[in-house]
C-alpha cells in the first residue's frame, strides 16, 4: 500500500477549545466519514498520539490545504 500523506487538522469543539493534529490522509477520510454516521464516540490516529473525539461535542473541521514545505 502506497504510503499517504499527511495533513494539519484542527478540530473545534462546542465549549470553544481546537485540538490541533497531524493526520495521514486515510486517518482524515475515517475521521470525515465518522462525522456523518451515528457512532458518538470516533479514535482519531494521529502522528504522535491516538485521540478519542466525541463528535457529538465537535462543531467544525478545519483541514490545512497546503502541503509540508521547506523554507520561507
Amino acid at each position: 500500500m502506497p504510503e499517504t500523506g499527511r495533513r494539519r487538522v484542527d478540530i473545534g469543539f462546542q465549549a470553544g477549545p481546537v485540538l490541533s493534529v497531524r493526520v495521514h490522509d486515510d486517518a482524515y477520510e475515517a475521521l470525515k466519514r465518522a462525522m456523518g454516521g451515528s457512532e458518538r464516540w470516533h479514535e482519531l490516529d494521529s502522528e504522535d498520539a491516538t485521540v478519542t473525539l466525541d463528535l457529538s461535542q465537535v462543531i467544525y473541521v478545519r483541514v490545512d490545504t497546503e502541503r509540508d514545505r521547506v523554507g520561507f
